[in-house]
């Protein structure tokens, strides 16, 4: 069975060595990059990646274009910043040494964020699917920079995780979540969810972020996770509102809704 990586990229220098260095044992290295401006396209070179330049299409149409260019028997979607553990290696090139039972497999991530390893508030075990047959799974063409492939069938489970070097930085993570809630807030307007009653503006913007930050953060246990697992719950309920917020407002602005707040 031969195996294909396919990654987006879009300026991640910092980040690739240490990816691509963790799936040397690949047949072939897929990278769909958005016109980066700095050593990206010659890092993915130097490891004998494929390397496509293309406009960012949206995260699903994006990976949707890299998934396509793949020629292996089975595909493994991954992030730039993500890398595999020698554990997780080991467990896909015997599994691809075999008859694979499924076809397609989920991987248990671990979220690296503000430097500490977070291991509760939903944080771990992250499953992804992301190894799976060619042709077997696809992205939705959804903007969400959070969705993942789509694969109607029975699947299994891969031992080892996928290291997640998510969010070194606050002022990164806010950085992310700024864009992220923006493309968020696209997504909430086209499915309607943009708070037309003032109750339903108060629910999305106020109560949605609190109700989080008390699920994530106490429920789920984020306080075990130090000062960085308050931050994390804290500003990620901040997200939340922001969401919502733009969506609201980008409906206002195009007339699809009217609210009785000032």
């Amino acid at each position: 069975m031969t195996l294909s990586v396919a990654m987006i990229t879009m300026n991640e220098e910092a980040n690739l060595p240490r990816t691509l260095d963790s799936v040397r044992f690949a047949d072939e290295i897929v990278i769909v990059d958005s016109h980066s401006t700095d050593r990206t396209t010659e890092i993915a070179r130097s490891f004998s990646a494929k390397v496509f330049t293309e406009d960012f299409k949206g995260h699903g149409g994006q990976k949707n274009s890299a998934l396509d260019k793949c020629t292996g028997d089975w595909i493994l979607l991954l992030d730039a910043d993500e890398v595999l553990s020698p554990e997780l290696q080991t467990s896909i090139r015997a599994l691809l040494q075999t008859t694979p039972q499924c076809s397609a497999y989920w991987i248990n991530r671990s979220n690296q964020i503000f430097g500490r390893w977070m291991r509760h508030g939903g944080y771990y075990p992250d499953r992804k699917l992301r190894l799976f047959r060619r042709g077997a799974a696809r992205m939705t063409n959804e903007a969400s920079p959070h969705s993942t492939p789509f694969h109607d069938g029975p699947t299994g489970r891969l031992q080892g995780d996928l290291l997640h070097y998510a969010y070194p930085t606050l002022t990164l993570y806010l950085e992310h979540m700024q864009r992220y809630s923006t493309e968020m807030a696209r997504l909430a307007v086209a499915r309607g969810k943009v708070s037309r009653s003032v109750f339903s503006f108060v629910r999305n913007v106020v109560l949605n972020p609190v109700a989080t930050f008390i699920y994530n953060y106490i429920v789920r246990l984020g306080f075990l996770d130090g000062r960085e697992g308050l931050l994390l719950h804290l500003y990620h309920s901040v997200y939340v509102s922001w969401k919502y917020a733009k969506a609201w407002e980008m409906a206002k602005s195009s007339g699809e809704t009217q609210s009785a707040l000032p």
